[in-house]
């Protein structure tokens, strides 16, 4: 079985990092800054993509995306937490299954989280936003990602995400999806493009554990 996993509301909560970095940004470039609410509904979604959501003009949106990221570099580790059960997730995972990460994020700064947190030896592949043209809801990431395993078996390859370009990520890459209620989409969102919704992503894995076992 391989288990790929999303970050932000998967795996991790950087809301406080993440908001700090929009804000800084609109500070630096003198632009009124959106609400809170508004920028959390964005999350999931790459930079480029919030940030002219956010009224950015086209042609600041590179400086406004090249600031953030230089101050989330900064305060990403201090400002980031491992959300409640996703350790004992990733850990009780890599039991039975192949582990990768696919997410929006920047991987560079995704990889140097993970290793903070102890996790990034358990993952064989992680894919960020720079490693694909097309992020999520194309099915690129995942793609890419099962390049880096064994899938001549028909091994069941599982996404595990908390929005809808997740679960949209997965179909269109003909992979099963999971959505977890732990992050930015709500129940009712995540029900239209998934029938397998749980708490968090510790629920999840022992679904597929058992799921596993039951198969074996």
């Amino acid at each position: 079985m391989i288990i790929l996993f999303d970050l932000d509301g998967t795996l991790i909560d950087s809301t406080e990092a993440i908001l700090e970095s929009f804000h800084n940004s609109f500070l630096v470039h003198d632009f009124t800054a959106p609400d809170d609410e508004v920028i959390k509904a964005l999350i999931g979604y790459p930079l480029d993509v919030m940030y002219q959501e956010l009224g950015v003009p086209q042609e600041n949106i590179w400086d406004f995306v090249a600031t953030y990221k230089e101050h989330y570099r900064k305060i990403s580790t201090q400002k980031t937490i491992l959300l409640e059960n996703a350790q004992k997730a990733v850990e009780t995972a890599a039991e039975f299954a192949s582990l990768g990460i696919v997410t929006t994020k920047t991987g560079k700064y995704s990889q140097v989280l993970m290793e903070h947190f102890g996790l990034m030896e358990k993952f064989d592949v992680l894919i960020g936003r720079e490693d694909v043209q097309n992020p999520k809801p194309h099915a690129e990431p995942i793609l890419k990602a099962l390049k880096n395993f064994d899938t001549e078996n028909k091994k069941e390859v599982w996404m595990i995400g908390d929005t809808h370009l997740d679960l949209l990520s997965a179909k269109n890459a003909g992979v099963h999806s999971i959505g977890v209620l732990s992050g930015y989409d709500k129940e009712e969102t995540l029900k239209k493009f998934t029938n397998m919704i749980f708490y968090d992503s510790l629920n999840a894995v022992v679904y597929l554990k058992s799921r596993k076992l039951s198969h074996s």
